[in-house]
């Protein structure tokens, strides 16, 4: 699988929801995901990349669609 494929995949596994069709949906406004979803998907990316992203780092509006996600995995495997 690809970076796009893994991330959906942790998402679809967090929000029952597959997302390949939405991904410049927002998925906090659409509530798809909360707070404490929020801290499982940061766990399971960092687990899944080997990235590290705070949660005291983490602003929602940089990480608020499928879309997003993916091109912020994608730049911190890249660090």
């Amino acid at each position: 699988m690809n970076t796009k494929e893994e991330v959906l995949a942790i998402l679809e596994e967090l929000t029952g929801e597959n997302l390949a069709d939405q991904m410049d949906e927002n998925i906090f406004d659409n509530g798809l995901l909360d707070s404490m979803a929020s801290v499982q998907m940061l766990l399971s990316l960092q687990e899944k990349f080997g990235i590290d992203v705070p949660v005291s780092e983490f602003n929602r509006e940089d990480w608020d669609t499928p879309a997003k996600i993916v091109a912020k995995v994608e730049s911190l495997e890249n660090e």
